[in-house]
């Protein structure tokens, strides 16, 4: 990945808190309670599951470069989804979260030295990934999920 390629990506990852809350803007706790597909999580689980997702991602990132050869845990995101906090909880609260972790998180990566996106860490099921491997699957995250939440709302 270049660095322009790599700038961009930290651009999606900015973006995202805006771009969240204007795919949710108007939205009625009915429509927010809509799955986005048959057996799919709701639009409210959807928001929720990015604060759980990115939180986790930043942690990754910073180990990734803070630690040698870290592990990195995965968890089971259906059953944090299920949740009452997540299920039927508030938006506001993720939604606050988001907007902290990715201003922190974009500050962090544009801080990175070239060096430190070779950087490996092993995930518990992913196996080996890098600070570069985690920022490609992020920066594209959050726009595959706002494709889930305006699917749910508009269904």
């Amino acid at each position: 990945m270049t660095e322009q390629e790599r700038q961009v990506c930290i651009g999606k990852i900015e973006a995202l808190p805006r771009l969240l809350r204007e795919a949710i803007a108007g939205a009625s706790d009915e429509q927010l309670a809509r799955p986005y597909r048959e057996g799919g999580w709701n639009s409210r689980q959807v928001v929720h599951h990015l604060a759980d997702s990115h939180m986790m991602a930043f942690i990754r990132a910073k180990k990734v470069v803070s630690e040698d050869g870290p592990a990195l845990q995965a968890y089971d995101q259906d059953v944090w989804a299920s949740h009452a906090d997540a299920s039927a909880g508030p938006l506001e609260p993720s939604l606050s979260i988001i907007e902290g972790v990715h201003a922190r998180w974009a500050a962090f990566l544009r801080s990175q030295p070239e060096e430190a996106w070779s950087r490996t860490a092993v995930h518990q099921e992913r196996g080996p990934m890098t600070l570069e491997d985690l920022l490609r699957i992020y920066s594209g995250h959050g726009e595959k999920h706002i494709g889930h939440i305006k699917a749910g709302i508009g269904r």
